[in-house]
């Protein structure tokens, strides 16, 4: 077994903050919506905007790490493999069979999870996101924007929470379906994903095929190299 360093410290940072922010927002979601009641409707509704705001200061700061690192690249789909993870999602995984997609430092997702975060990032959140401050700020005069009634912002708003709660459901029973019951979990509070080693070489292939293109003799050393094959070729012609 050999581990290998697969999360970075803002990808684990921006998880975890994430997370607590989504949480937090079912919890004052809910009591807005009169589920229970534990601090009170006013409270619930000012800490629900204040978390709004957070998690739209973290989305923009993550944009920002994934554009300047290139780790947009990971939530691109691809069709690639889909149908053997279908399979495996449906069938395989409760007969403890491989899983067909190896993580890999430049490829950590599968098809169904680059898809799945795809719609997540790009239609899920920004709808949200967009329906909650419409709601927030429905009484500003916004240019070019008639809003005649709260009633569909809301539904809008309501439908995405409980999309996003069932991604969360989901979510947290596929932790448990790793190496271990806490493997993955472990993985992405400290960074390092335990793997065999075929595995690990695997992970970790593509990063050093890359690094190769940037690495070259330079001219003395390609002379020496050409002197030295020289040297050889009359040697084992002698011998």
């Amino acid at each position: 077994m050999k581990k290998v360093y697969l999360y970075k410290g803002f990808e684990r940072f921006w998880h975890w903050t994430q997370s607590l922010l989504i949480f937090f927002l079912m919890l004052t979601g809910f009591e807005i919506h009169g589920t229970y009641q534990l601090v009170g409707y006013e409270n619930a509704v000012r800490w629900h905007d204040n978390a709004g705001w957070a998690f739209l200061i973290l989305i923009v700061f993550t944009i920002f790490w994934h554009v300047t690192t290139g780790e947009w690249r990971q939530y691109v789909p691809t069709l690639t493999n889909m149908k053997a993870q279908m399979n495996y999602y449906l069938i395989g995984i409760f007969n403890n069979a491989p899983h067909p997609t190896g993580k890999r430092l430049l490829s950590k997702l599968n098809p169904i999870q680059r898809l799945t975060y795809f719609a997540l990032n790009i239609l899920i959140i920004p709808v949200m996101l967009l329906s909650g401050f419409l709601y927030l700020y429905f009484n500003y005069p916004i240019q070019g924007i008639e809003i005649n009634s709260l009633m569909p912002i809301a539904y809008i708003h309501t439908v995405g929470a409980y999309v996003l709660i069932t991604f969360v459901i989901i979510h947290l029973y596929l932790i448990t379906t790793g190496r271990t019951l806490t493997s993955n979990l472990i993985a992405m509070i400290t960074g390092w994903e335990e793997m065999d080693e075929h595995e690990a070489e695997e992970a970790v292939q593509d990063v050093i095929d890359n690094a190769s293109q940037y690495v070259k003799p330079v001219n003395g050393d390609k002379k020496k190299k050409k002197k030295k094959k020289k040297k050889k070729d009359k040697k084992d012609k002698t011998d």
